[in-house]
């Protein structure tokens, strides 16, 4: 035990210590000579001085050519006493200057100041007053104790888009900002919002303000979620739990105002600093807060937003929400019976699980418990992880007496994103759970079908692998979510919110969710995507005007000017948008008696209309030998073979389609030629 904790001292990322505020110390000026580098550098506050670009500039850092004996700049004065010029050259060169680790020009010296204390060794006598040897991280300042872990660190900031030049730019953004003087912080603008970012902002366990700018498609779907939600019933209660930099809600209030109220929430003093300082750089009021003169057009706020210091449990324990936007950093369960205790019929939950060691299958003891399911590596294992979320979901909400209607599970690298509609009662608690089963895989072929309730093991599979092979072919994985993961209406109407508020980026992706729920080739118009293109600015308000059910409920969708003139005398049961003149609670209405009744009968005769189960992967079937078509042209070949078939955004090998490996396989062998 006494070895497991050293290790992992050694291997932590410690938070750099500032050394300005204790002064000057011996041996190191102020301000770097102007002959450091060749390009600016950041101030010596921003850069530790064991990063330099070349060896004078080390040798810089003290006078050598100066007489007297000269102490070292990066070690303590006990470990190195002061020495003449000629020796403390020699120890700069060979300690410290040889063993550097370099990226982007920049080389990260060794350095044994006290910036971290060292590990003491099992039963070693360890002089309190040593410290370990390590390096400054040149992106998030952070100090690495080998060699080799400052390697594989900065290879994970590569990974994620992370240089020296977005702190170095984080530093200058600081000093032009008086404002932010006490710390160094980045603006960064997406989606006309802006906020600030500390220099460590990517660094989960150091920064408590995180921010992930690859998680930008996630926060986009949720916000077209939540326009949908506005344009049904107005205003909304809306809940940012987990705020960081707070840029999801004040997207929220920027863009939709007056139809929702956002409350950010988080349990960090310095996140809910950040979130008001974030609020006063996009002119949005914190509610509580003094209003600015009157007259003044630059101190009128655009939106109010409401920002509580307050754990996530505690203010869903407390208040009713219409929309509830869960994404904690890791796994979402912990917060699900409390989100499901007091949100709002026909409300939306959102949740972005980013476990994805867990979710993909890679530790499956903590899947199990976490998330209750026994899971394997498979082919479709990103489908089988928005499954599993979706499981744990209804279940949390099956606990409340209350169902789900899922909208929208998306599975990209870094998320997992589940949208779903909350229906209370009894009933649709019941209709839930039955969409709860185990799944049977073949490990061979990987052919799986869900089991059917009351139904066994023995020849569910399609596949002839039990009998071909020895041992035990397939195994059981679950309990999943064995029901539809789209919403066709709602999906298209997300499009729409997209359109309307210049999401380019999300717009293809939206796009091929729809495909993929109606689980057809057919390129037929979604939501009027070429409008904005051939009539500008008029062209984008002009989409279809459809009136889909939802689970017995009335959904209004956006229409054209046109329409609205023309059918506003209409009933809101006729699917027409909802007048300036009604009240904004008929919208989203429960149908009643003898109408309800159809529907629920509609939605029993198109249960079959639902997109397949899963997907294959046409790279994991090729045939050895044979050159397979073109994944378009498969996609023809199985459409003339009478098959549903889509591509899927969770694969972009893979085919969703209704017919079975055995099927997939003999249409791939047909199409391929040898080699």
């Amino acid at each position: 035990m006494a070895d497991d904790t050293a290790s992992a001292e050694l291997h932590q990322e410690d938070a750099p210590v500032r050394r300005e505020s204790d002064g000057p110390q011996p041996g190191r000026p102020s301000e770097p000579g102007p002959a450091e580098d060749d390009k600016p550098s950041t101030a010596t506050a921003d850069r530790h001085v064991s990063i330099q670009t070349k060896l004078e500039g080390l040798e810089l850092l003290v006078d050598l050519d100066g007489a007297g004996r000269k102490s070292c700049p990066l070690c303590p004065e006990e470990k190195f006493k002061a020495c003449y010029s000629h020796k403390l050259r020699r120890h700069l060169q060979n300690l410290h200057w040889k063993v550097y680790v370099e990226f982007e020009g920049h080389r990260m010296c060794i350095c044994h100041l006290p910036c971290r204390g060292a590990r003491p060794g099992p039963g070693s006598d360890q002089v309190p007053g040593r410290h370990g040897a390590h390096y400054h991280c040149v992106v998030c300042s952070g100090t690495i104790a080998r060699k080799t872990d400052m390697v594989s660190h900065l290879k994970r900031h590569v990974n994620k888009g992370e240089t020296e030049a977005s702190y170095c730019g984080s530093c200058d953004a600081a000093q032009d900002d008086p404002a932010a003087a006490g710390h160094a912080c980045e603006i960064m603008k997406e989606l006309g919002t802006n906020v600030q970012l500390m220099p460590n902002h990517s660094t989960p366990l150091k920064s408590d303000a995180y921010f992930n700018r690859k998680m930008k498609n996630n926060r986009q779907l949720v916000f077209c979620s939540l326009a949908v939600l506005a344009e049904e019933r107005h205003p909304l209660e809306c809940l940012d739990a987990f705020g960081a930099t707070g840029i999801a809600g004040l997207q929220w209030a920027k863009h939709l105002r007056g139809a929702i109220r956002v409350t950010i929430t988080d349990i960090s003093d310095a996140c809910v600093k950040m979130i008001k300082e974030n609020c006063k750089l996009n002119h949005i009021r914190v509610e509580g807060t003094a209003r600015g003169p009157e007259g003044d057009e630059e101190a009128a706020p655009v939106a109010a937003v409401e920002v509580a210091k307050m754990d996530a449990n505690v203010i869903m324990h407390l208040r009713p929400f219409d929309y509830i936007h869960l994404d904690p950093f890791g796994t979402a369960v912990n917060y699900l019976d409390a989100a499901f205790r007091n949100v709002r019929n026909l409300g939306i939950v959102s949740v972005t699980s980013t476990d994805t060691g867990s979710l993909y299958a890679k530790s499956p003891n903590v899947t199990l418990r976490h998330y209750g399911c026994r899971i394997v590596r498979t082919e479709y294992y990103r489908e089988l992880a928005a499954r599993m979320v979706v499981a744990s979901v209804a279940r949390a909400a099956n606990r409340c007496n209350k169902g789900i209607e899922v909208l929208l599970a998306a599975a990209l690298e870094h998320f997992v994103l589940v949208v779903v509609r909350v229906l209370r009662g009894p009933t649709q608690a019941d209709e839930t759970a039955k969409k709860l089963r185990k799944l049977v895989h073949c490990q061979w072929c990987e052919e799986r079908v869900f089991l059917k309730l009351g139904n066994m093991v023995d020849d569910t599979l399609p596949c002839t692998c039990h009998g071909s092979l020895p041992g035990k072919t397939a195994v059981q994985l679950g309990p999943l979510w064995s029901g539809s993961l789209f919403n066709t209406g709602f999906l298209r109407r997300m499009l729409s919110a997209a359109l309307q508020h210049n999401m380019s980026d999300i717009q293809p992706l939206i796009k091929t969710l729809i495909y993929e729920s109606e689980c057809t080739t057919l390129k037929s118009p979604v939501g009027g995507a070429s409008a904005p293109a051939d009539q500008g600015e008029h062209g984008a308000a002009r989409l279809w005007r459809e009136s889909t059910v939802e689970c017995g409920v009335v959904i209004k969708t956006l229409q054209s000017e046109d329409e609205s003139a023309e059918h506003s005398g209409e009933s809101t049961s006729t699917g027409g948008r909802v007048g300036a003149g009604e009240p904004a609670a008929v919208a989203g209405k429960r149908k009643t008696g003898d109408e309800s009744g159809s529907v629920v009968k509609k939605l029993k005769a198109d249960a079959s209309l639902e997109h397949p189960p899963f997907y294959y992967s046409i790279h994991r079937h090729s045939i050895r030998g044979m050159n397979m078509p073109k994944l378009n042209k498969f996609l023809q070949y199985l459409t003339e073979a009478g098959f549903r078939v889509s591509r899927t955004h969770f694969d972009p090998t893979g085919v969703r389609t209704d017919a079975t490996l055995e099927q997939f396989k003999s249409t791939l062998a047909k199409y391929s030629v040898p080699t």
